[in-house]
C-alpha cells in the first residue's frame, strides 16, 4: 500500500525488526501493520476495534495482502505493538514522511510541543508523554519521540531535533524548551528559533517585562522597534494582538548565552469575551531579525500544534481514553494515529468534514481508503 504514489508504507515497515520468535510467528509483521493502519484510518481506536473492523473487511484486504491466517486477534495486535521497538517505528515514520513530503517550504513553521496520553500509564507507571514536531503550514506530523521515565521535554526535544531536516524552517517551542542547548541544536540544523520565555527563566523574564514597561511609559518613537497588530473577531470573541520586536539585546540578562540571538518579542494581547476584557503579555527570544509581522505569524502558527494536532488526537482519535499499557503499545499506537492523520491531511482532493468525518467515510468506502493509500494506480 502506498501514499500518493511516492513511498509505500509497506516499504518503510520492512525496516522494522520483528521482535517475535520466527518459529512462533503466524502473522507477517508488515501485513499486521498495514491492517492496523487501515483500522485506525477507519475509526478504530483500540486493538479490539481494529480486529472487529478488519474481520469485516477481510475479503477487501486479501485483494492486496496474503493474510494466510486471517486477521490477527486483538491480543496478538496488543502483544506485537507492545514488543515493537518504538525507536524503529519512529524512524520508519520519519522515512515515510520524508518520502511524501521531501522538503518543507521556505519559512515553514515547525512547532515542537508535548502531549500526555492521560490513561496510558499503569498505576505505578508514568503515562506516555510524546513530544511531536508539527509542520504548521502543511498540517503534518514530522516526527515524535517519547520522554524517558523520570525525564522531561528538555531531554526529548534535542533528540527529536537531531532526527529532522529543518534547514530554512522556523522552529517554535514553548517555555519548557527555552534552553541554550536547544537553541544551539536548532541553529546547527540551519533553522531559526522562536522560544517562549516564562518564569522558568525568572531573571530574563523580569528584564523583558521591565524593558517593555519603560517602553510603554515613554513615547514609542524614542525606542527603535518593529510593530504589527492583528484584530480577530469570532463567535463573540474579540482579540487584539500587538506584536513588538526589539533588538536592544544589551537590556536582557546574559544575552550571549543564546546562540545567534537577534531580537526579542513582546505579544501584548487583549481579549474581550461576553463583555469581559482580559490582557496578557507574552515574551519570546529569536534568532530572526526584528520583523514584527514575520514574528507574529510564526508565534501565531505555533498554536496550530494545539488546534490541529493535540485537539485532533483527543477528539478525533480518543487519545486521552487510550488504555494500551503493555510494553511499548501506547507509544506505537500513537505513532499509528499520526500516520493516519497525515494520510488524511495529504489527500489533495478537498472534502467536507473534519477528521472524524473522514474516518467515518474510510470505515465504509473501499474506494476512499484505496484513494488515500494510492491503490490501484
Amino acid at each position: 500500500m502506498q501514499t500518493e504514489g511516492k513511498l509505500r508504507l509497506a516499504d518503510v515497515f520492512v525496516s522494522i525488526k520483528d521482535p517475535r520468535q520466527a518459529s512462533k510467528t503466524r502473522h507477517d509483521l508488515v501485513e499486521v501493520l498495514v491492517v492496523a493502519v487501515n483500522g485506525v484510518l477507519a475509526g478504530a481506536d483500540t486493538f479490539v476495534e481494529i480486529e472487529a473492523w478488519a474481520n469485516e473487511k477481510l475479503a477487501w484486504f486479501r485483494r492486496f495482502l496474503k493474510l494466510e491466517h486471517g486477521i490477527p486477534s486483538h491480543d496478538t495486535f496488543g502483544r506485537l505493538f507492545g514488543l515493537i521497538d518504538p525507536g524503529e517505528f519512529e524512524s520508519a515514520f520519519r522515512r515515510w514522511v520524508s518520502g511524501v513530503l521531501p522538503a518543507l517550504g521556505p519559512e515553514e513553521v515547525v512547532a515542537i510541543d508535548g502531549k500526555t496520553s492521560r490513561r496510558s500509564g499503569k498505576v505505578d507507571a508514568t503515562a506516555l508523554h510524546l513530544v511531536s514536531a508539527f509542520a504548521a503550514g502543511a498540517g503534518l506530523v514530522l516526527g515524535q519521540t517519547a520522554t524517558a521515565q523520570k525525564s522531561n521535554e528538555k531531554t526529548a526535544i534535542p533528540a527529536l531535533l537531531h532526527t529532522l531536516a529543518l534547514e530554512g524552517c522556523i522552529v517554535t517551542i514553548d517555555a519548557m524548551g527555552t534552553q541554550a542547548n536547544i537553541a544551539q541544536a536548532i541553529r546547527s540544523k540551519k533553522a531559526d528559533y522562536v522560544l517562549a520565555v516564562k518564569d522558568n527563566h525568572p531573571t530574563l523574564a523580569e528584564a523583558m517585562r521591565d524593558f517593555f514597561m519603560q517602553f510603554q511609559a515613554a513615547p514609542a518613537a524614542r525606542t527603535p522597534h518593529s510593530f504589527h497588530q492583528q484584530l480577530e473577531k469570532d463567535h463573540g470573541r474579540i482579540e487584539h494582538r500587538r506584536c513588538y520586536a526589539f533588538d536592544q539585546l544589551e537590556c536582557l540578562h546574559n544575552p550571549a548565552q543564546w546562540p545567534d540571538l537577534s531580537a526579542f518579542v513582546v505579544i501584548d494581547s487583549e481579549r474581550t469575551v461576553r463583555g469581559k476584557t482580559t490582557r496578557e503579555q507574552r515574551y519570546y527570544l529569536t534568532s530572526l531579525p526584528p520583523d514584527a509581522q514575520r514574528l507574529a505569524h510564526a508565534i501565531r502558527s505555533h498554536w496550530a500544534v494545539e488546534n490541529r494536532l493535540h485537539w485532533c488526537m483527543d477528539v478525533a482519535f480518543g487519545d486521552d481514553q487510550m488504555r494500551a499499557r503493555t510494553g511499548h503499545a501506547a507509544h506505537n499506537l500513537a505513532i499509528l494515529k499520526h500516520i493516519t492523520l497525515n494520510l488524511i491531511r495529504l489527500d489533495p482532493i478537498p472534502r467536507k468534514g473534519g477528521i472524524k468525518v473522514r474516518r467515518l467515510i474510510a470505515a465504509t468506502s473501499d474506494e476512499y481508503r484505496e484513494h488515500l493509500f494510492g491503490l490501484g494506480r
